[in-house]
């Protein structure tokens, strides 16, 4: 696809639902592997004996676990549209974590195309993002996620 293309083709998808992944499961080893990745070894992560964790009736994911899983959920959405061409991570605006994940939850992301603008080096997507937690009401978290695709 060549530049104007691309910009066009994107511009076409503005508003569209780019639909929902499979189902994600996230387990105590993924949040653990997470903790010792980044050194965030909070109770409420990776000790189900402790009394904070209790509470929440057991472990729950990092924030930004969920969050930095939105790379990998998001390209099975959009790969059709994208094909072998380099993306960059642009950014995140208004990130909200409305609800804990527990150890052993299934997430999956439903997201749509928000908005699309020309840049010298690309085409700049912005996604609405929603992390849904299975058997739960309220999603892990809402986001904008920014993506930029090289020409």
């Amino acid at each position: 696809m060549q530049n104007n293309e691309l910009l066009s083709h994107w511009q076409n998808l503005v508003g569209t639902d780019l639909g929902t992944t499979d189902w994600l499961t996230i387990d105590q080893q993924r949040i653990d592997n997470f903790a010792d990745t980044t050194l965030d070894h909070q109770v409420i992560h990776i000790d189900p004996q402790a009394p904070a964790t209790k509470k929440l009736g057991g472990t729950i994911a990092h924030g930004f676990l969920s969050l930095s899983l939105l790379s990998h959920l998001s390209s099975t959405l959009t790969k059709t549209h994208i094909g072998d061409r380099a993306v960059l991570n642009y950014g995140l605006n208004r990130v909200r974590f409305l609800n804990p994940v527990p150890s052993g939850s299934d997430i999956r992301l439903h997201m749509k195309v928000k908005s699309v603008e020309g840049k010298t080096h690309g085409v700049l997507v912005t996604f609405s993002s929603e992390v849904e937690i299975s058997d739960q009401h309220k999603p892990a978290f809402v986001a904008e996620q920014l993506a930029l695709l090289l020409y």
